[in-house]
């Protein structure tokens, strides 16, 4: 079990570094660390937990007011919500992170993407990462993903980009 859980630790590592290096060719889709790192320095030091959510809630309502993804990495439907595995393992074992911390760029950004992140975080910001937890705990994509997976109990479903788009678009 050991042997299959550090094998799995190498595969997302090596997936990480594979997304820092197309970054640093200049791909032009943003990557979540720069929607992470343009989320720290306009809100400051938060939670890892917090992180995680606005991230989220930054893809689904980029899927649906932009009809386009704002980034290609995927959430998956974690015990405590949506969980994108890239970002976690980069901010693995810290309570809080700051825009310092994070290796994004922001730059990497559109006007039409930053206008986004804007609007999601004039609703959500303002929340602490429980109530933002407990949110999605309530809506479709997360649930639907986490289908015969007891409360609590860990699971690495991936929450597809068309759920989020129906889901949030039907909002």
């Amino acid at each position: 079990m050991k042997q299959v859980n550090i094998f799995a630790r190498i595969i997302d590592f090596l997936r990480l570094r594979c997304y820092t290096n197309n970054t640093e060719r200049g791909d032009s889709m943003a990557k979540v660390f720069d929607v992470a790192k343009y989320i720290l320095e306009k809100e400051g030091r938060m939670s890892t937990m917090k992180l995680q959510k606005l991230c989220y809630y930054c893809q689904a309502w980029s899927l649906v007011w932009d009809d386009e993804a704002l980034f290609d990495e995927e959430f998956q439907a974690w015990a405590n919500g949506p969980v994108c595995r890239e970002l976690f393992y980069k901010t693995q074992g810290r309570y809080s992170v700051s825009a310092a911390d994070e290796t994004g760029d922001s730059a990497n950004l559109t006007a039409n993407q930053i206008d986004t992140i804007n609007a999601v975080l004039s609703h959500y910001a303002s929340h602490d990462a429980q109530w933002l937890s407990q949110l999605t705990h309530m809506e479709d994509p997360w649930n639907k993903a986490r289908i015969g997976i007891p409360a609590g109990v860990g699971c690495d479903r991936v929450i597809s980009k068309a759920s989020m788009a129906e889901y949030y678009g039907g909002l």
